[in-house]
């Protein structure tokens, strides 16, 4: 595949995952229209700040110098569509999760990482495919395995956090069952 053929590729891909998975939150937003409005709970835990700093970090602040030196300076046009793609998409994800929770204040702002994580894994899956095996940018290689690992566990994270986002207690009968 050559440059063009990849970048159209992968504006198309991107494309249909935007237009798919925006049609499925407005669907179901609309189906939850007369919810009462979420709001998040607080206090958030201990560990949040650290969890959401490495999310900043490892996910926005460590790609995005490598996407300029490598995609933009050293004109590696595969790395710049690869981590353009990423960013973008990742804009997408945070502008729905500020639109659904801070505009809608709609529930449905749960399921927003549930619907962009995935595809982020095939993103950053993908890069590694369509990079090759260029001894140069072996790097880069190591970067997106980084980024699918870190987002794999943000995505455990998150969905250990749903019990805690829906306010669903613990009843001390059913703790008490194990004993």
């Amino acid at each position: 595949m050559n440059s063009l053929n990849i970048n159209l590729y992968l504006f198309l891909e991107n494309l249909l995952f935007f237009t798919v998975a925006t049609s499925f939150i407005l669907i179901v937003s609309r189906g939850w229209k007369n919810a009462k409005p979420y709001i998040l709970p607080l206090p958030f835990p201990w560990w949040y700040r650290w969890w959401f700093l490495s999310v900043q970090v490892l996910g926005v602040l460590l790609p995005l110098p490598v996407m300029l030196l490598w995609g933009v300076w050293w004109q590696y046009g595969i790395v710049l569509a690869v981590f353009g793609w990423y960013f973008i998409i990742l804009g997408l994800q945070i502008l729905f999760e500020v639109l659904t929770l801070r505009k809608l204040q709609n529930v449905v702002w749960i399921m927003v990482p549930y619907i962009y994580l995935p595809y982020r894994f095939w993103q950053l899956y993908e890069g590694l495919t369509l990079l090759g095996s260029t001894p140069e940018l072996l790097w880069i290689r190591y970067l997106l395995i980084l980024e699918l690992v870190r987002w794999i566990v943000n995505y455990a994270i998150d969905v250990s956090q749903l019990p805690r986002l829906f306010r669903w207690e613990v009843s001390s009968a059913s703790a008490t069952i194990d004993n």
